[in-house]
């Protein structure tokens, strides 16, 4: 096809095929097998696993946020529960677990662990993250949250 394009523009014979536009020869034919050959296919090879690793560190940060967030979440769920006057020792960390069992994997429970005094409520939630990126299994995320404890205080006691 080439050929005949280059024939009906006046090109002779043996001579590559091309037209001249305002005294500049333009190539209708595209030549393989140049010095670049396959440096494309090399630079995709060199390029594409690094920003494929930068996406999976950006996926494996928002999954850290997330479960850094549910963390607290659970242990202020839990504060909530065991700090009211009536509230056994058990209410917190149930209510924490509770939280915990409806984010589902995206945050595993390790420890839920209440304490504080007569005055204070503490509970720390730790939480093992959904991890994408082999290297990070031994990692947790440790969150604590704390409030006073509700007491009856009889009016003019203050």
């Amino acid at each position: 096809m080439i050929r005949r394009l280059s024939a009906r523009l006046g090109a002779r014979p043996g001579v590559r095929p091309g037209v001249r536009l305002a005294g500049v020869r333009v190539r209708l034919g595209v030549r393989f097998g140049g010095r670049d050959a396959g440096v494309m296919t090399l630079s995709l090879a060199i390029v594409l696993p690094a920003v494929i690793a930068v996406i999976m560190l950006v996926v494996q940060a928002a999954l850290w946020w997330y479960a850094s967030q549910a963390a607290l979440t659970a242990a202020r769920e839990g504060v909530e529960a065991g700090r009211i006057r009536d509230a056994t020792a058990a209410d917190g960390p149930d209510r924490a677990r509770d939280f915990l069992g409806r984010v589902g994997e995206l945050a595993k429970e390790k420890a839920i662990e209440p304490s504080g005094d007569a005055d204070t409520y503490r509970l720390s939630v730790s939480v093992h993250p959904l991890l994408v990126l082999p290297g990070f299994e031994g990692l947790s995320i440790t969150e604590t949250a704390s409030a006073p404890r509700e007491r009856f205080v009889p009016q003019g006691a203050r």
